[in-house]
């Protein structure tokens, strides 16, 4: 018979979510205000906050908006780092919550 999880264990994991959630909708919405900002010749955001951001949970986000706003498509940084740090904390994430117990 599995084991239920307790209380403190089921509010963290959806406080975890919710914070991935949170990073990866920022991220996302960062990459369409940069790619915005450098149609329109403004005051632009720095790459390493777009980085910093995929970094600490926001990949998805990150890659995403690369794709639908085709920004920073053509910076290996980005083309080649984003996808990386995308496919490291996917297997985190199936490390540690996907294994056998």
């Amino acid at each position: 018979m599995p084991e239920v999880p307790d209380k403190t264990a089921v509010f963290l994991i959806k406080a975890f979510l919710l914070y991935l959630l949170f990073a990866n909708v920022a991220a996302f919405a960062l990459f369409g205000v940069d790619k915005w900002k450098a149609r329109h010749r403004r005051w632009r955001i720095p790459e390493h906050t777009l980085l910093g951001l995929a970094l600490v949970g926001g990949s998805l986000g990150a890659w995403l908006g690369m794709c639908v706003f085709h920004h920073k498509t053509l910076h290996k940084k980005f083309r080649f780092g984003v996808p990386f740090i995308l496919i490291a904390q996917a297997f985190l994430l199936v490390c540690l919550f996907g294994g056998n117990r």
